[in-house]
C-alpha cells in the first residue's frame, strides 16, 4: 500500500499571524487562497515587496503593537489602543509616553519580575527533590 503524503497547507489568518502581519493588510490573492509550508518557507527567506512593507512600516497587528510598545495585549486594549498601528502611530504614541502607557510598562516589568521570581523557587524545589 501507498500512502501519498499532502503538502501541509495553512489559512491565510494563520499564516499571516506566523509572519507577523496584519492579514486584512495583505494583498487580496495572500487572504483568499491557502498557503502551503513551502510557499511559508519562501515568504520567510524571500519576502515579497509588500511582505517586506508591511513588516517596516505596518499596519502591524496588535501582538506586534504590544511587543514594539512594551507592554501586554491586554494593556493596549486598557490603554483603547483596538485596531492595528502603522509604526508611525506607534511611534507617535512612543514619544508623546501617555500615563496608560507607563502604568502598562511598569505592570508588564512586574509581570517579568514575578515569571522569574517563580521559575527561580521552582528550580530550587527541584534541585531540593532531586537529593
Amino acid at each position: 500500500m501507498k500512502s501519498h503524503q499532502t503538502a501541509q497547507t495553512m489559512k491565510p489568518a494563520t499564516a499571516a499571524k506566523k509572519l507577523g502581519v496584519y492579514l486584512p493588510a495583505t494583498p487580496a490573492e495572500f487572504q483568499e487562497g491557502v498557503v502551503s509550508r513551502a510557499e511559508f518557507n519562501e515568504l520567510q527567506a524571500n519576502p515579497p515587496a509588500w511582505l517586506s512593507e508591511l513588516r517596516q512600516n505596518g499596519p502591524h497587528p496588535r501582538p506586534v503593537v504590544a511587543a514594539k510598545l512594551g507592554v501586554s495585549i491586554a494593556g493596549l486594549a486598557r490603554g483603547g489602543v483596538t485596531e492595528a498601528l502603522t509604526t508611525e502611530q506607534i511611534e507617535a504614541i512612543r514619544s508623546e509616553l501617555p500615563e496608560w502607557l507607563e502604568k502598562e510598562r511598569a505592570t508588564q516589568a512586574e509581570v517579568r519580575k514575578e515569571t522569574v521570581r517563580i521559575k527561580k523557587r521552582n528550580a530550587e524545589r527541584a534541585e531540593g527533590q532531586g537529593s
